[in-house]
């Protein structure tokens, strides 16, 4: 009963403080982690819950969110509701499900400034929810640093913790962010999840002095690739499932998450991978340390080996995928 007053309460402050829609940018390191999954999943779990919600897509291809739907068609035309032609109402696709879809690629947004991007995050949404495509130097773009939460998915498995790693320093030094939340997909076995998201947390609280909060972890689910094969969310295709439970309850509690200052904010101007402090970071960070981030990952995820370390930015792949 204390809890869901505490949540009532909470809940009520942010809407009488509200200013447009909280937003939260979803993203990752290299690799299947479950981006894309996790913000179609996210988006119809909170539609159901009454919720206003916008996606927005920064990634072209076939992992795309747009691609990964598949039902979705005309999702949205930035340069009309720039130029005032159209609300954003008009301008975003609309799911079957009943959320909203926006393709806002680099090469849709490349042209507008950080205030005529943030039109696009201040509307009537009760959430938006970005697809966050990170650049070359691992850095969010102008129109994801208007986020409130960055919320960082990895899979439960090493080379994923090792790349959540490296984003999660990249992301640090280019925007100064100290506090991210962390979900982890893909889970056999629920202590193995909470026990590497402890340690992954510990090793970002010593090396980097960030804070990671874990936003709780998606059960390993046979009837995913199906439901991506179907074009469906799998809350909407496979509801009983446990990865679908895991969404539903993710949506529940990320409306209670206490509200955070937009990243732009407090941005800072970026740094590159060649500067003193990550180079010093990176020479600081031991293996025995990198090793312990993944004590939980069981064996049937490929657990870490000795020598476990994030490369520096340079050595890793920029292209991120769902």
């Amino acid at each position: 009963m204390d809890k869901f007053v505490v949540d009532q309460a909470e809940g009520l402050r942010r809407l009488l403080a509200r200013e447009g829609s909280r937003v939260v940018a979803v993203t990752g390191g290299p690799g299947a982690a479950g981006r894309t999954t996790t913000v179609v999943n996210l988006a119809a779990s909170l539609t159901a819950l009454g919720k206003d919600v916008l996606v927005i897509d920064e990634c072209l291809g076939p992992q795309s969110v747009c691609a990964t739907l598949g039902t979705v068609r005309g999702a949205g035309n930035v340069a009309a509701f720039m130029r005032g032609e159209a609300a954003l109402a008009e301008t975003a696709g609309r799911h079957a499900l009943g959320f909203g879809v926006l393709v806002a690629s680099r090469e849709n947004r490349a042209h507008y400034t950080a205030a005529q991007l943030h039109e696009l995050v201040a509307g009537p949404a009760d959430f938006v929810l970005i697809d966050a495509e990170l650049d070359a130097d691992g850095a969010l773009s102008p129109l994801a640093m208007h986020a409130h939460d960055v919320l960082v998915v990895m899979r439960l498995a090493a080379q994923s913790i090792t790349d959540t790693y490296a984003c999660l320093k990249r992301l640090h030094f280019a925007h100064a962010i100290r506090q991210f939340r962390v979900l982890a997909t893909h889970v056999s076995s629920a202590a193995d999840a909470e026990a590497a998201l402890e340690n992954l947390a510990g090793v970002a609280s010593r090396y980097l002095n960030v804070s990671l909060q874990v936003a709780g972890h998606i059960a390993a689910e046979p009837h995913m690739h199906r439901a991506v094969q179907l074009e469906r969310c799998i809350v909407d295709a496979f509801p009983s499932t446990a990865a679908a439970r895991d969404y539903r309850r993710l949506a529940a509690e990320l409306q209670s998450w206490p509200m955070r200052p937009a990243l732009s904010s407090h941005a800072q101007s970026p740094r590159t991978s060649g500067e003193p402090g990550e180079s010093r970071l990176a020479r600081a960070v031991d293996d025995d340390a990198f090793d312990s981030a993944v004590a939980g990952v069981s064996s049937e995820s490929a657990p870490a080996q000795k020598g476990w370390r994030a490369d520096p930015p340079a050595q890793r792949p920029s292209t991120q995928h769902a």
